[in-house]
């Protein structure tokens, strides 16, 4: 797995929407945060145009990404924001170039698209909060970011969910948010999760929406051979009239009852104001204990 260059002060740090419409406006605090990082901001042509729901059509977006992913002064490419809308461009987009060349993006959501694609050119990418979520987000979701672009070594240490399966395990860090993975499978995008530390997370779901996700990922051999699973922020969840029966956590645990791997809830990442980054791709440990519950890049 090939990690790219991190940054370094004056760096130039570009900042487009392959999804939904943003405007500037929504993107002002983290302009201001990029460079209280002494980072140079660049923004892109896809914020401040639209097309329906789109920020702008799909070549606009396309060609935007293309862009600043050849440009050799661009040194990390943000996405703004998600939505959908990434999936539409995915197969337009020339890699070549940035696969002698890699440089970082950034986001989630969405962008799970771009990670899972990327992830299959062996490149690591950074799973984290977007511009848009930067003025509500906490602290510490935007320190773990810098941390990461800058090359500082970041641990976790996440605390103790009954729900938890105790164990640990070694891997590459995959995946994303759920319903983009599900979308992928079948595809050039879809994830090998064999040997691998799972990530995933969700917002705006029905509960048998989650069932029906993780049977399909099950189906298509995600968990036979998992060296664990991390379980972010399952955000703002429904259920019918006729209620499905169990909550998203539990669904969790039912589908993977039959595996051995462990099983970490309630990390910090997802639909959340406490979205810590995460270096996809990254050589990771996950220790699951009785007490205390750590990740680790080794």
């Amino acid at each position: 797995m090939v990690t790219p260059d991190f940054v370094r002060k004056g760096d130039k740090i570009a900042i487009v929407s392959t999804a939904r419409k943003i405007n500037k406006k929504e993107i002002n605090e983290a302009i201001y945060t990029l460079e209280s990082w002494n980072l140079k901001p660049v923004i892109g042509a896809t914020i401040g145009i639209e097309n329906n729901q789109f920020a702008g059509s799909d070549e606009d977006r396309r060609a935007d990404f293309q862009r600043m992913l050849d440009d050799p002064e661009i040194k990390a490419i943000w996405c703004a924001r998600g939505g959908y809308g990434t999936v539409r461009i995915i197969d337009l987009i020339d890699f070549s170039n940035f696969q002698k060349h890699p440089k970082w993006v950034v986001g989630y959501s969405d962008i799970t698209v771009l990670h899972a694609h990327i992830h299959n050119f062996d490149i690591s990418t950074i799973h984290g909060v977007m511009p848009i979520d930067v003025y509500k987000c906490k602290e510490e979701a935007k320190q773990s970011l810098k941390d990461i672009l800058f090359g500082n070594q970041v641990d976790y240490k996440i605390p103790f969910s009954p729900k938890n399966k105790i164990g640990y395990c070694e891997g590459e860090l995959v995946g994303g948010n759920l319903s983009i993975l599900y979308s992928l499978c079948g595809s050039a995008s879809s994830i090998d999760a064999r040997g691998k530390i799972l990530c995933i997370e969700d917002l705006d779901e029905y509960l048998y929406h989650i069932d029906r996700m993780l049977q399909n990922l099950k189906r298509n051999k995600y968990f036979d051979q998992l060296a664990g699973l991390i379980i972010g922020g399952m955000t703002k969840m429904h259920d019918n009239n006729i209620p499905f029966g169990m909550d998203a956590e539990d669904i969790i645990l039912d589908i993977v009852k039959e595996y051995d791997f462990p099983v970490l809830f309630n990390f910090p990442m997802g639909h959340i104001e406490d979205n810590r980054a995460l270096m996809l791709g990254a050589k990771t440990s996950l220790e699951v204990g009785g007490t205390t519950c750590k990740l680790r890049y080794i």
